[in-house]
């Protein structure tokens, strides 16, 4: 099912794979009453707290600087995005370089320096030329940053998904999802830490119930992390994860789901603890006691 209504500034109303939708549009939520994201999942769960996560919404954050150069080597990858500007300085402390910034960012577009401007060309083209990332995100063979909207069947609750490629579907071969990430290190173990700590296992979850939710997948659609360095040489390392996370993933999910339709019903988005918490210090700092 595609939308192609409803896409830049009217309201999402009906579930859907919907195309064309600005990711500012997507990100400040178009479902009237709110929906679910993924992240927001993540936030409502420990180590966050609902109040954390109803704050976020309530507040828009600011702008931070970091994530610049990934939405930038996104856009080079996938072929969409705001757009990018260069700033025609060799740094961002003249009054000049600051006001070309201010400007991009008034457009909505993403401010690079020209050494950034060539460091994300180099990640693109050292991604494309990579056996497997380059096929997943080959022109021709999707679409990216498709929006996805549906209603959890168990809680009821509205659920979106922003997808930075959907692959074109192939009759009898197996769908396969692929997820853009810039990290510091592409290194297994580094990446298994990464996933943990970002709940990026969530997320694996998230979107396939979105796609099967959708009809463009099922119980044997793939997600798989593309990772990669942000420093040269820009080494790429595809992850799929197994079993057990994800089924921790979908715990964590149906927990968060839950939470999330019953603070919405009730009105109150608890904090850590209305109790006391009896607390004892890091196991480090008893043994280093001891």
């Amino acid at each position: 099912m595609t939308a192609t209504d409803e896409r830049t500034t009217g309201s999402i109303t009906r579930p859907g794979v919907y195309d064309n939708i600005p990711e500012a549009v997507y990100h400040r939520d178009p479902v009237p009453g709110g929906s679910l994201s993924s992240s927001g999942a993540r936030k409502l769960l420990p180590p966050s707290c609902p109040a954390l996560f109803r704050y976020e919404q309530t507040h828009p954050q600011p702008h931070k600087k970091v994530f610049d150069l990934g939405s930038a080597a996104h856009e080079l990858v996938l072929g969409e995005g705001p757009g990018i500007v260069q700033i025609d300085a060799t740094d961002m402390r003249t009054k000049a370089a600051k006001e070309q910034r201010d400007a991009a960012y008034e457009e909505g577009k993403i401010p690079l320096l020209p050494k950034e401007f060539e460091q994300v060309q180099a990640m693109a083209e050292q991604l494309k030329r990579h056996p497997i990332a380059g096929a997943l995100f080959q022109p021709g063979t999707g679409k990216p940053e498709q929006s996805l909207f549906w209603k959890d069947p168990e809680s009821g609750v509205i659920c979106r998904a922003r997808l930075d490629w959907l692959p074109t579907q192939v009759k009898g071969r197996r769908l396969i999802i692929g997820d853009y990430k810039t990290c510091r290190s592409a290194a297994p173990a580094d990446l298994s830490k990464a996933i943990h700590e970002h709940g990026y296992h969530q997320q694996d979850d998230f979107y396939r119930r979105g796609a099967r939710e959708l009809g463009i997948g099922d119980k044997d659609t793939s997600f798989v992390f593309i990772f990669q360095q942000k420093t040269a040489p820009y080494l790429v390392t595809v992850v799929e994860l197994d079993h057990e996370a994800r089924r921790i993933g979908k715990e964590r999910n149906d927990y968060a789901l839950r939470t999330y339709a019953r603070c919405k019903e009730s009105g109150v988005w608890p904090g850590f603890s209305d109790d006391i918490t009896m607390l004892s210090l890091p196991v480090w700092a008893e043994r280093q006691h001891d």
